[in-house]
């Protein structure tokens, strides 16, 4: 089976099957938002400089991004800064349904890849726009996700009082590729009833307030400003991490009276369980330190292994604590389909199976998977080029001219 019948078999009964995405992304947050289109069934162009998207060669910490958030893309490599380059450009934006980019405000203008000169020519045109910040007095700042956590909240909240900490991972980056996905799908449904197009836009700022919503609200409600999470007044009094044998450490939670019951019998804590100070969430609460360092203590010989297997058998929330590397062979994750085998595109491994993971939801009992590996760079120039009417002679004359790859 050739690689196009192949690819049509994969995408059978996926919704944005037949929808076309061209996808002037960089980083994370624009090359998820692409990712998301194209594991539900989109065909997804990614344009790169010939030179390749910046995150194929990131070290370190970013050494993921680009085999994460590319699958089930293709790749065409264009110099944007040269007429021919721009114009080819020009040509796949005008056969496209969505157009998403994450750059600098002005940038595709440049380039007359902006929305008012793609939808002039193509009034059904959706165009996504990601950027740090929804119109406004912020919107020619540069942003990161580190940037946003900091003004918007969610470093606060996170690290301990004076200790301001981002979160462990790309969350405005991964979650405003999201919302822009969520917006394009909007914007799908409204141009099957009025025919036209229209932009949308996510952005990094807004997105971690939208976050911060929860702690806004609370502060509206209490009048108290909210304190960091590790400072936090706790809602229940056993919800916390523990240090038990061998150094291992384990989440457990009791969130109700009757899950507090059902926590004292299973780790046969019977004493505590008649105590009548003890008897309500709220007494609990107020005695909430000396009852962790009770509990602390009475826990410390027993094994993360025992504790989990007595809680899951009560029914009780409860959770070790984890390294990434570690969900690589976590049996749920097996199980039930969760990571899925890509070939890595670049650097010293390229060429070697690694495993990724997939969107957190299923379609019809099914998980959407990787149908096109991370893309080689320029790996499908040819047959995107010749989609837009350019003949093999005019794809080389761009190659030779450095204006394609």
């Amino acid at each position: 089976m050739t690689d196009i019948l192949q690819e049509q078999a994969n995408t059978t009964a996926l919704p944005l099957q037949g929808l076309r995405v061209v996808e002037f992304t960089h980083m994370v947050m624009g090359p998820t938002c692409g990712m998301v289109l194209a594991d539900l069934g989109a065909e997804v162009i990614k344009v790169e400089p010939v030179a390749g998207e910046g995150t194929r060669t990131l070290q370190g910490a970013g050494s993921g991004f680009f085999p994460m958030f590319n699958r089930n893309k293709k790749s065409i490599g264009l110099d944007l800064h040269t007429p021919a380059g721009a114009e080819a450009a020009r040509r796949l934006a005008a056969s496209a349904d969505v157009v998403i980019e994450n750059f600098k405000p002005g940038t595709m203008a440049k380039y007359g890849l902006d929305f008012p000169s793609l939808c002039a020519a193509n009034p059904r045109l959706i165009y996504a726009s990601h950027k740090g910040f929804l119109p406004g007095p912020y919107e020619r700042r540069t942003a990161l996700d580190e940037v946003v956590q900091m003004m918007g909240g969610l470093a606060y909240m996170t690290g301990r009082p004076g200790d301001p900490v981002r979160a462990g991972t790309s969350v405005n980056d991964i979650m405003g590729g999201l919302f822009g996905a969520i917006a394009v799908m909007g914007a799908l449904i409204q141009r099957g009833i009025t025919g036209r197009g229209t932009e949308v836009q996510s952005a990094l700022f807004e997105n971690n307030v939208f976050l911060m919503g929860q702690h806004i609200l609370q502060y509206a409600v209490t009048g108290r400003p909210p304190q960091p999470m590790p400072a936090r007044d706790n809602p229940w009094a056993v919800y916390d991490v523990f240090t038990v044998a061998g150094g291992e450490q384990i989440f457990l939670a009791a969130v109700s009276d009757a899950q507090w019951r059902l926590f004292c019998r299973a780790l046969g804590l019977d004493d505590l369980l008649q105590d009548a100070a003890l008897a309500t969430n709220h007494q609990r609460v107020n005695l909430r330190p000396q009852l962790l360092r009770t509990l602390a203590e009475r826990l410390a010989h027993r094994s993360a292994a025992e504790l989990a297997a007595l809680m899951e058998a009560a029914g009780l929330p409860f959770a070790p604590i984890r390294r990434p590397e570690e969900l690589l062979d976590d049996p749920h994750l097996l199980a039930s389909g969760g990571l899925a085998d890509v070939v890595l595109p670049d650097g010293a491994r390229a060429g070697q199976t690694a495993k990724t993971t997939l969107l957190p939801f299923t379609l019809d009992g099914r998980r959407a998977g990787v149908r096109l590996q991370p893309p080689r760079l320029g790996e499908h120039t040819d047959g995107l080029l010749a989609s837009v009417g350019y003949d093999p002679a005019q794809v080389e004359a761009l190659r030779v001219a450095g204006c394609a790859r």
